[in-house]
């Protein structure tokens, strides 16, 4: 069974942002501009990517 997974792309920095917020992204595996990451489609990526919406975003859905 193929597992689903989502490619999120940072665009926003996280100058001047609260503490739990570079928490998350870097919770994500996003530490520079740009940077994308394919992750596994799990509620508990979802709600990371739902705390950030203004950092972060999904680019594309795989599976």
């Amino acid at each position: 069974m193929a597992r689903k997974t989502i490619v999120v792309r940072q665009i926003g920095s996280p100058i001047r942002r609260p503490a739990d917020q570079r928490a998350t992204l870097i919770g994500l595996g996003l530490n520079k501009m740009h940077k994308m990451r394919e992750l596994e489609d799990t509620p508990s990526v979802r709600g990371m990517i739902n705390k950030i919406p203004h950092l972060v975003e999904i680019v594309e859905e795989r599976g």
